[in-house]
């Protein structure tokens, strides 16, 4: 029953920050997409080729699409955060549910999302080449899943270390591991440079920044309504009581 309704809020909050998460990209977003589709026409006319018909228009797109993308997206992250705040819950030390809410939803952001981005960052079309599509999606999935895993052994590291260290020198020293550890293996990974050298700079770089600033705003606000979701003033069970719960 915990677990369900944890799952319930977390999905409810994912939904408002999708919404949110929408109005940002719909205002800051688009106009960086509508520049990189120009320059993509503009190469397309130079080389004497003609446009294409759209299955769904570029008003569509930038609305409806747009907003269930990130709807069902925000719903999707929403509910992985209840699912890991379940296990978290009553093992962060002397967070409270508000603070393990939101503790869990950072290192989250980070693991899922910052961290990945600094390596490959979000293009806007005509940026990269189409066939290299496949790999630096494979790449960019690899690097989220190595990342989300070396964040969860820190995490437990951290609970570890804080029985002889104490939390404040546990929190630094686990932190400090995973930032080495996934520098190497960003340094590993393949870096992908396929920008045209004529492609807007502007363009671009208002492109990554909207992207990124989305991820912030959607994951922020799931932050901050799932916290208090979990932490009203009805209360929440104790980290022992999730525990049982979630087995």
């Amino acid at each position: 029953m915990v677990m369900r309704t944890l799952l319930v809020r977390g999905m409810l909050a994912g939904l408002v920050a999708g919404l949110v998460a929408f109005v940002f990209a719909r205002v800051f977003g688009e106009p960086a997409l509508d520049g990189g589709i120009a320059f993509e026409d503009a190469m397309a006319h130079a080389a004497g080729e003609h446009d294409h018909e759209e299955l769904v228009s570029r008003g569509v797109q930038a609305s409806l699409g747009l907003g269930v993308a990130y709807v069902v997206y925000g719903i999707a992250v929403g509910g992985f955060v209840a699912l890991a705040y379940a296990f978290a819950r009553g093992r962060l030390g002397p967070l409270g549910a508000r603070g393990a809410a939101v503790v869990v939803t950072l290192i989250g952001f980070v693991a899922a999302v910052l961290v990945p981005l600094v390596k490959y960052p979000a293009n806007p079309p005509a940026s990269t080449e189409d066939a290299t599509i496949g790999n630096r999606t494979g790449f960019y999935l690899l690097f989220v899943l190595v990342s989300v895993a070396l964040a969860v052994l820190a995490v437990v590291l951290a609970r570890r270390l804080a029985e002889r260290a104490g939390w404040w020198n546990a929190v630094l020293a686990a932190t400090a591991g995973y930032l080495v550890l996934v520098l190497v293996v960003g340094s590993l990974l393949p870096t992908v440079a396929e920008t045209p050298g004529d492609f807007p700079a502007a363009v671009l770089y208002d492109f990554r920044i909207a992207a990124l600033g989305a991820h912030a705003v959607l994951w922020g606000v799931l932050a901050a309504v799932f916290g208090a979701l979990v932490g009203g003033r009805s209360g929440a069970p104790s980290g022992a009581a999730d525990r049982a719960a979630v087995g």
